[in-house]
């Protein structure tokens, strides 16, 4: 099991195989790096790293839960790339992973050579985010994998003509079933410094997005999210015509990236940077 130490003594969990294109793929705010494994054989040939960010998965629960912010993770990030010896890597974001790729391209821009954003952009819609605050750091109330499944197939917008194997497989991936129900993979602290992210004054993000110019960016929005609206993904390509685009039909918050149009977005995108 590859592992790292953080500045602030924190023990993080990662992955790294391949060769190639460095390809760093950070998932979305609850999730880990498995969360790839879907796309991982449709990539071409490439370094693919993965991370689990502080707090969930096999990384260090954080003791100070006011440490799971963007900045930190986002500098989290950079000691892995020192760890890695990496001057600099592309990165595929989901959701919260997108927005660290956004600000690492801001605030280190040499470090990053292009960034795909898998459904995320520099405006969150309100009803996705209360959709995540109703969910977030709670137990769930399905007690076994196989009622999750039925569960997630149920309620999750936006998604259609998803087998039930796969419905399956993210329950077995982001829950930990035990004598007494299921279990998040995750510090349940989490959904503490997520509230009170949400209750201070949001900041204009787009600058982080501006900072990609230049860089090959691909954005993948399922065409049914209730996070990343029509109208931003709009605004985006706007502001660069020359971005990768693909709107996943069936999937809602986030598209699994096995997808044969998020698979086609993304081969582009690397052929870009080859």
């Amino acid at each position: 099991m590859a592992q790292f130490t953080t500045t602030d003594g924190l023990t993080l969990h990662y992955t790294d195989d391949g060769a190639g294109l460095p390809l760093l793929c950070l998932a979305g705010l609850t999730r880990t790096g498995r969360d790839f494994d879907y796309v991982r054989p449709h990539l071409p040939p490439c370094r693919i790293i993965t991370l689990d960010a502080r707090g969930r998965g096999q990384s260090d629960f954080d003791p100070k839960w006011q440490n799971y912010t963007l900045p930190i993770e986002m500098r989290d990030v950079l000691e892995l790339l020192d760890h890695l010896s990496l001057d600099a890597v592309a990165i595929l974001g989901t959701s919260r992973g997108g927005l660290i790729a956004m600000g690492l391209a801001a605030t280190t821009p040499d470090r990053v050579l292009g960034a795909a954003l898998n459904d995320v952009g520099p405006e969150i819609a309100p009803e996705g985010l209360a959709a995540i605050a109703a969910y977030l750091g709670l137990s769930p109330v399905p007690r076994t994998h196989e009622q999750m499944a039925d569960a997630l197939a149920a309620t999750l917008p936006g998604f259609s003509d998803v087998p039930r194997d796969r419905w399956l497989a993210e329950a077995r991936l982001h829950y930990v079933e035990t004598a007494s129900g299921l279990e998040i993979t995750y510090d349940p602290h989490l959904r503490d410094a997520t509230l009170a992210a949400m209750q201070a004054d949001t900041p204009d993000l787009w600058p982080l997005f501006d900072a990609l110019a230049g860089k090959p960016t691909c954005l993948i929005r399922g065409a049914g999210s209730n996070l990343l609206a029509a109208a931003t993904a709009a605004e985006m390509q706007r502001r660069r015509p020359d971005m990768i685009f693909a709107d996943v039909p069936g999937r809602g918050h986030v598209p699994f990236l096995d997808e044969p149009e998020a698979v086609a977005a993304l081969t582009t995108w690397m052929e870009q940077m080859r």
